[in-house]
């Protein structure tokens, strides 16, 4: 699976959702819910904890962490790129 740095969703993970009998809904919260899993991962390797024992305090501080580089480094600074 070959993945940009600044993608969530692989070209092959984004083929398999359009390609899943889904609604176009049903689609886009499959695509946020993989995205979202990779993000909870890389908040979870951050915090040196599992995902499993990510707290939503954990969660709250690392995009308050995420913002304030972008606001001291500019918007290309961070791991979340939009």
């Amino acid at each position: 699976m070959s993945q940009a740095p600044d993608q969530y969703l692989s070209s092959e993970e984004s083929a398999d959702v359009d390609a899943a009998l889904l609604s176009s809904a049903e689609k886009f919260l499959t695509r946020l819910t993989i995205s979202s899993q990779r993000l909870l991962q890389t908040i979870a390797k951050d915090s040196q904890v599992s995902v499993e024992e990510l707290t939503h305090h954990q969660i709250i501080q690392w995009f308050e962490n995420e913002s304030k580089i972008k606001r001291e480094q500019g918007d290309d600074a961070g791991t979340l790129k939009w």
